[in-house]
């Protein structure tokens, strides 16, 4: 009886293991490092009252937000659309379906690298390419860190207050390059939500005449609303942890504009050698992301049940 009670947990103690050294550990060690000095002594609340303090944790935090607010509402609405379409019956779909998941296994750090010369603000970059086109005067794109509401309301002869300017150009570059990244593995998720939804619930709503519309809101959007929670959460996530896209696409003079908390860690880390500082932010972003976390799925549990 004894040996059976033991046997599960010898099953998972491999599992247990690896989450101990790589997950659990580090994050104690974290915590512990956040409340040390450069010399390892211990300093309480100083590094985190620094952090509060210096300046440069609230437009970190600032810019984070942006990001969030610019790449998660848009790629979910994108790939939910792009995903009806695939869904539908339509000649080489499996084809269609691998060209949107490609850009998200292909590495980022090379995918950038094109991004960059596609937002180039040199002669031949593509983008200044199209805007000459349409008639428009190029633009400096990652090189700027003037505010893009800023910018429109410039051309359009209006003098905006520095509240209302808005993300950098720079950091939108890097906003459009994570939503084009990030589509394919939100179409799957999406297409795969899209797949469990009864049939039988459709041809219901054709004999009582819904609309298309109707039916994306009524029947549709209810029944994925799971992937949409899990989907939602996982975005807010790794829009807050994004790194590789803004280190490769930004530019020393337009930096202040693009450095979000995780750039701010590495900063701390590699910059100033300040391991407690680094590891202070890192512990306050934990915090965040847990907290948001805990209010959407309490603000859309009842409604994420299937």
């Amino acid at each position: 009886m004894r040996r059976e009670k033991l046997l599960p947990y010898l099953f998972i103690a491999p599992a247990g293991a690896v989450l101990l050294v790589f997950w659990i550990w580090p994050l104690f060690h974290a915590l512990s490092l956040s409340f040390r000095a450069h010399d390892g002594g211990f300093v309480g609340l100083a590094n985190y009252r620094m952090i509060l303090t210096d300046g440069d944790f609230w437009p970190s935090l600032r810019i984070s937000v942006w990001y969030l607010v610019g790449t998660v509402p848009a790629a979910l609405l994108i790939s939910f659309l792009i995903a009806n379409l695939l869904f539908q019956k339509l000649r080489a779909l499996g084809l269609f379906r691998t060209i949107y998941f490609l850009p998200y296994i292909t590495s980022t750090v090379a995918a950038a690298m094109v991004w960059r010369w596609i937002f180039s603000p040199h002669t031949g970059g593509v983008a200044n390419t199209v805007l000459d086109w349409l008639g428009i005067a190029p633009q400096r794109w990652y090189y700027e860190s003037t505010g893009v509401f800023e910018l429109i309301g410039y051309g359009l002869g209006l003098d905006l207050p520095a509240w209302a300017a808005g993300p950098s150009l720079a950091l939108v570059c890097a906003m459009v390059f994570a939503i084009w990244h990030t589509l394919g593995f939100d179409i799957v998720i999406f297409l795969a939500a899209l797949s469990q939804v009864p049939s039988e619930v459709y041809e219901a709503a054709d004999i009582d005449g819904a609309s298309g519309p109707r039916r994306m809101w009524s029947i549709t959007l209810p029944l994925v609303a799971p992937a949409l929670l899990f989907l939602s959460i996982i975005s807010i996530i790794r829009s807050f942890q994004t790194f590789n896209e803004i280190y490769i696409m930004t530019q020393e003079e337009s930096m202040n504009s693009t450095q979000n908390l995780a750039m701010l860690i590495f900063n701390h880390f590699y910059g100033t050698f300040n391991f407690g500082a680094a590891t202070a932010v890192a512990v306050l972003l934990f915090a965040i992301l847990l907290v948001l976390t805990a209010c959407q799925m309490k603000l859309s549990g009842s409604k994420a049940q299937p």
